[in-house]
């Protein structure tokens, strides 16, 4: 392809780079989604506990934070492209060995492969679109990265509810012999090996390429997508946004003034994590439990799991809309105050229901008050927190410091993940779904104090002029 004429966007590479990049967002919503019709399948294959099995829905996030913390450090060795090939490999690993695992043990291994491959393209893909795409509409082009996440959680939950209406139910054998619950898995080796070959066909990151001091490389990436004047320009900035005496490092988020980490990379951290303590992958992991235990059977929570990610996307596509027109900030402070309410009428609701048999169970009314209420939350998440987070991540860091700060922030975001995945169980079991979502409903209110004070706009701004 072509350079374009000066003044002019090649709208079309761009198309194409977003495409590819965001297939990794529909890898991670789809490997973080397909966990939740396996459940019972992986408890009785491998006769584990709660415990057990909540370490096995959970294990996954272990090698998420390890593996966004590694892909933000080797994206400045490696670059942004050749890391992301690495992570498409990793899906197809996975996908595979989490079908074919015979033991609990095993069945770990592969998913912490996963979880690697799921955290590099959690932080990789937004940054990359970032570092691609003019910044008038880099919120719109990157927010289609969690358009992209719920598109993949909607179809594993689509796939997980068809995959067990065929075999009768996820731990009854579909084809081969094999559970439901495996062939669950094998769908993920689809969408895998497209990212893998797809990825081929992309250039690398401009920025990265300049600070390994390959600037013609860098030049004739950007002349491809915005003309020669403008390379020629955006290079000169670009290098001069970055340290000339040294490669960027893990030392740069120490302030050399005070000695302490930087401000920007404290609101990463606090932007990573709150979007995690808001309980959102509870629903995500848990979604089918969850609604077994207010009284729908496993078809009816897996059609509600649907619902819910069908309204997601509609949400995400408001989010595009206005994210480049109304900014970052104002998105998230809506869904701070808006989770917090209806978190709590979900704690509400469950608060009025009575235990049968062990079970818990709602009146038609609280019932109803809980359905709605969860898929307002839902929706009201993947307006602001879903998409905003990752678009901030990806653009905030000074370019000398981005794959650091991703790096950080992306351990923080997937160990809180992991925290809050891990003691859902253990809260179910001790203080009920009441002093669960009462937490998660807290966590909202503080964020909006967070948002208020410590988190400034990016709309609109160039990344060559981000402050840190």
């Amino acid at each position: 392809m072509q350079a374009v004429e000066d003044g002019s966007t090649n709208m079309a590479l761009i198309t194409a780079i977003v495409a590819v990049a965001t297939i990794g967002g529909f890898l991670f919503g789809f490997d973080s989604g397909v966990i939740n019709g396996t459940v019972d399948g992986l408890r009785i294959a491998f006769d584990s506990d709660d415990v057990g099995t909540g370490f096995n829905v959970a294990s996954m996030l272990l090698g998420c934070a390890v593996g966004a913390f590694v892909a933000g450090r080797l994206s400045d060795v490696l670059g942004r492209k050749n890391t992301l090939l690495i992570a498409a490999a990793f899906f197809i690993i996975s996908a595979f060995g989490s079908g074919i695992a015979g033991s609990s043990a095993e069945f770990v291994i592969y998913r912490i492969i996963g979880g690697l491959a799921v955290g590099a393209a959690s932080v990789l893909a937004p940054a990359y679109i970032s570092e691609v795409t003019p910044a008038h509409m880099r919120g719109r082009l990157s927010s289609i990265q969690q358009v992209m996440i719920i598109i993949g959680l909607t179809a594993a939950f689509l796939s997980n509810y068809l995959l067990a209406q065929y075999a009768g139910s996820s731990v009854d054998a579909a084809w081969l012999g094999y559970e439901a619950w495996r062939w669950m898995f094998w769908m993920e080796l689809i969408p895998a090996t497209i990212f893998l070959v797809a990825l081929l066909a992309i250039p690398e990151s401009p920025r990265f390429l300049v600070t390994k001091g390959r600037i013609n490389d860098a030049n004739r990436v950007l002349e491809r997508l915005f003309g020669k004047a403008f390379a020629d320009r955006k290079v000169t900035e670009i290098e001069t946004s970055i340290a000339n005496d040294h490669a960027p490092r893990l030392s740069d988020l120490i302030d050399n003034g005070s000695g302490r980490l930087r401000r920007i990379v404290w609101v990463g951290i606090g932007l990573a994590v709150f979007q995690q303590l808001v309980g959102i992958n509870v629903v995500f992991y848990y979604g089918a439990v969850l609604w077994q235990a207010v009284g729908f059977s496993e078809a009816d929570a897996l059609k509600i799991n649907i619902l819910s990610g069908t309204i997601s996307i509609a949400a995400c596509l408001a989010a595009i809309a206005l994210i480049d027109r109304i900014g970052r900030k104002p998105l998230l402070m809506i869904g701070s105050i808006g989770m917090a309410v209806t978190l709590a009428a979900m704690a509400f609701a469950f608060m009025s229901g009575s235990l049968v048999d062990g079970q818990l169970v709602l009146s038609d009314g609280a019932g109803v008050i809980a359905l709605v209420a969860a898929n307002a939350y839902v929706a009201l998440f993947n307006f602001s927190w879903g998409p905003v987070m990752w678009v901030m991540l990806g653009e905030m860091f000074p370019n000398q410091i981005r794959g650091s700060g991703l790096a950080v922030s992306g351990f923080a975001q997937w160990t809180a993940n992991f925290g809050i995945t891990m003691t859902f169980p253990i809260m179910l079991g001790t203080i009920g779904l009441t002093g669960a979502y009462g937490f998660y409903a807290l966590s909202a209110a503080i964020s909006v104090i967070f948002v208020w004070l410590m988190v400034r706009e990016t709309k609109g701004r160039e990344l060559e002029d981000m402050e840190g």
